[in-house]
């Protein structure tokens, strides 16, 4: 109504378009005064509902840990071999190319946890977890189903996630000579040659 308080937009809609400036601008434009204007607020009011950058930050990675994980549980769910269904938790882990929004975000946080007070790195060590349990529980069935080699299925995910973690941050960064199909060419070799079983 003419004259009165503009409503502030959804919390969500304000997560949804920093994701999207960071997409589109990169992390270095997302600035709490850009995102105001993006979304029709103050940096203030900003401010008031996230505290912080940082704390504006580690939501945004957490909506957007919230559509990766239903989309990751779509895919772990679905009616086919654990092989199959691995190469697409693979598929979803790496990232698209260079700047991808979503490692761009975690490089960030990540570097930012440093610094951070208790509360932050519970949350994030919450989202490390999902990734975690959901590749535990997928070799798991595998191993069961004589699909995959008798392996312990906590160590290898363990192993598994830090050599996707590695790959990525290349991918992420763009480091010459390291691009996406590249990678994944890499994954199934080794996945290949170290949890496959033999037939």
């Amino acid at each position: 109504m003419a004259g009165g308080r503009r409503q502030a937009p959804p919390r969500e809609d304000v997560l949804a378009a920093a994701m999207e400036m960071i997409a589109e601008r990169g992390l270095e434009r997302l600035t709490m005064a850009a995102l105001g204007r993006e979304v029709g607020m103050s940096s203030g009011h900003l401010l008031y509902y996230f505290g912080s950058k940082d704390e504006l930050l580690l939501r945004t990675l957490e909506w957007s840990e919230g559509r990766l994980g239903a989309e990751r549980g779509r895919l772990l769910t679905r009616t086919a071999p654990a092989r199959e269904r691995l190469d697409a938790y693979v598929d979803l882990y790496v990232p698209d190319s260079h700047r991808d929004p979503h490692w761009t975000l975690w490089l960030e946080v990540w570097n930012r946890s440093q610094n951070a007070d208790a509360d932050a790195r519970d949350r994030q060590a919450a989202i490390e977890g999902a990734w975690h349990r959901d590749l535990v529980a997928l070799l798991a069935e595998g191993i069961s189903r004589g699909e995959f080699r008798r392996v312990d299925p906590d160590r290898f995910a363990t192993r598994l996630r830090s050599l996707l973690d590695g790959f990525s941050i290349h991918v992420a960064i763009g480091l010459r000579g390291t691009d996406r199909a590249q990678v994944l060419g890499h994954v199934r070799e080794f996945l290949a040659d170290s949890l496959l079983a033999d037939t």
